[in-house]
């Protein structure tokens, strides 16, 4: 017997992945897992400290969570971790209800996440519309560019607000407050990224300036194996060294925090009530529908770059649902899907969810080697990595008046009013009402879909044909029809060509109902011709054929 409930069944893409594995695809993911446990590491570091937390929490979020997405989730290559979107949202949370909240919050939306995922619910985030998600994510991407304003420039400000006007006001008033050495680093760690990348390739304007300046290939082929390196690596080693050799007056990941405490994360349960749960309902559902919509854009990307097997949405939100509810326990942050790292691995070769546990792994082992190294870092370089991050997740070709001047108007309202309600508002209160807008353009675009046409007035026959999909939105639609009717000498046999009739819903039915009503008011007779299955088989399950064929109207409201 099988269940009422549409159960998915849990089996990770690991178990799959490692029939038949071998030496030579564990070297590859080796390889690939130690790159992108080398980029997660700065960037988990940022992400944390640009949401309120300390760097610690986004280390263990990338070490736990990706390990626990990677081992259980749907995804061959998908790398989990803190990510860029979170920090808005969690920063917000932290200032609204504190640290301890945002663990049970966490914790709360991986239990929703995995029964999303369990009650085969990841087919839905699909049904979201691309304009709204590039509309939040350039919203999310603008907020993360403001916030790192003030580590960027050196500003003295004991502490940021949540919201984005009281940020650029707080700026304001501190700006005599200018570090140059803070923003001559951050500009440098800026300017190096966007060039690091074009030493790979020998066509572009900067690799042929290396390769004039150099003028042996040898040194060229060095330069470029060279490049290979993850640029925020190089920008947090190169800066560090600069900052710590010189003695520069910035602030630094010690001088804030204390360093990097040594060792492993300790278990520890937050305090939790139902009535503190009850509060936090907003925050779950936010963390639990953004961490929804990324983790499986992320998978979509990975399945296009890799050419591995399609990702299955609901275990891989079954497994970001575990990763949330474990992480906090550790003292971490939300945890998703992260398409920069996961385009990193595949293009460093990883191919199997191993590579992923690698990258967790080999983070494992360069914190408990070099945690206090970590106290040197400058809040400035890391800034200008997320400064590097917030530019190229955002979509800005979209809002060019070029783009704009292609899309429809429905297309720009949803896409323009997203980005600014996430922007002024936040994420929450953006996705409801774009998806509510959303729903409502839909309506009236379905609803302009259907049309009645009258095809000859030749008594004692009124023909009529219906064309398209007859549910509420377009039901007053029929009005003028019934006009015509009641204008019609008495006796008529009105006659509905339903051939082009292709769905009809309950408000539809009883518009039909009202129809059936004033031609027998008339003295004349309802006849349907050519009805297709879907509208036939609403009008037989309601009893509206027999009342046609006996020719009783039905009983009004």
């Amino acid at each position: 017997m099988s269940s009422p409930l549409p159960i998915a069944r849990f089996r990770p893409r690991l178990i799959d992945a490692l029939a038949g594995y071998d030496r030579q695809r564990f070297l590859k993911d080796l390889g690939a897992g130690v790159t992108v446990g080398i980029v997660a590491l700065p960037l988990a570091m940022a992400f944390a400290i640009a949401s309120g937390l300390k760097p610690e929490a986004g280390i263990w979020t990338a070490i736990i969570a990706g390990f626990l997405i990677s081992a259980l989730g749907g995804s061959a290559v998908q790398i989990g971790g803190p990510a860029g979107a979170f920090i808005v949202i969690v920063y917000g949370i932290v200032e609204r209800y504190g640290v301890a909240n945002l663990l049970i919050a966490t914790a709360c939306a991986g239990l929703l996440l995995f029964l999303m995922g369990l009650f085969r619910l990841g087919t839905l985030v699909r049904y979201v519309p691309v304009s709204i998600v590039i509309g939040f994510t350039n919203g999310i991407a603008m907020l993360i560019l403001i916030s790192q304003i003030k580590d960027w420039l050196g500003l003295a400000i004991p502490k940021m607000p949540a919201d984005m006007f009281s940020q650029l006001h707080t700026l304001a008033i501190h700006l005599d407050t200018f570090n140059p050495y803070a923003f001559g680093l951050g500009l440098a760690c800026l300017a190096g990224l966007f060039v690091w990348p074009t030493l790979l390739h020998d066509k572009t304007r900067f690799g042929y300036a290396v390769h004039l300046v150099l003028g042996r290939m040898a040194e060229l082929r060095a330069v470029r194996a060279g490049s290979r390196v993850p640029g925020p690596i190089v920008a947090l080693v190169t800066l560090t060294l600069v900052s710590w050799g010189f003695s520069l007056p910035v602030e630094t990941i010690g001088t804030r925090f204390g360093g990097i405490p040594e060792g492993v994360a300790s278990f520890a349960l937050p305090e939790f009530s139902w009535e503190t749960v009850k509060q936090l309902v907003t925050p779950t559902l936010t963390i639990a529908l953004l961490g929804a919509i990324e983790s499986l854009l992320c998978a979509r990307v990975a399945d296009q770059a890799s050419g591995q097997p399609r990702h299955d949405p609901n275990q891989e939100l079954m497994a970001q649902g575990v990763a949330n509810l474990v992480t906090p326990f550790f003292g971490g942050m939300p945890a998703t899907g992260t398409i920069a790292r996961t385009v990193t691995n595949v293009r460093a070769g990883g191919s199997t969810p191993v590579a992923g546990m690698v990258h967790a792994v080999t983070l494992l082992v360069v914190v408990l080697l070099a945690a206090p190294l970590a106290q040197h870092v400058p809040l400035a370089v890391l800034a200008g990595i997320l400064v590097f991050v917030g530019w190229n997740m955002g979509e800005w070709r979209e809002f060019s008046p070029y783009m704009l001047r292609r899309f429809s108007r429905h297309y720009r309202l949803l896409m323009l009013g997203t980005f600014f309600l996430t922007v002024v508002f936040d994420l929450t209160v953006a996705v409801q009402a774009g998806i509510v807008l959303a729903c409502a353009l839909f309506v009236r675009r379905m609803s302009q879909l259907f049309s009645i046409e009258m095809v000859s007035l030749q008594p004692p026959v009124l023909t009529f044909k219906l064309y398209g999909a007859l549910f509420f939105g377009a039901a007053a639609k029929l009005d003028p029809t019934m006009q015509a009717i009641e204008r019609a000498p008495r006796g008529m046999t009105v006659v509905l060509d339903a051939m082009h009739l292709i769905s009809l819903d309950a408000t539809g039915l009883d518009a039909l109902r009202q129809v059936h009503r004033a031609v027998l008011a008339r003295g004349g007779v309802l006849r349907f011709e050519s009805v297709q299955a879907q509208p036939l088989e609403v009008m037989e399950r309601s009893g509206f054929v027999e009342e046609l064929r006996t020719g009783a109207p039905a009983a009004a409201d």
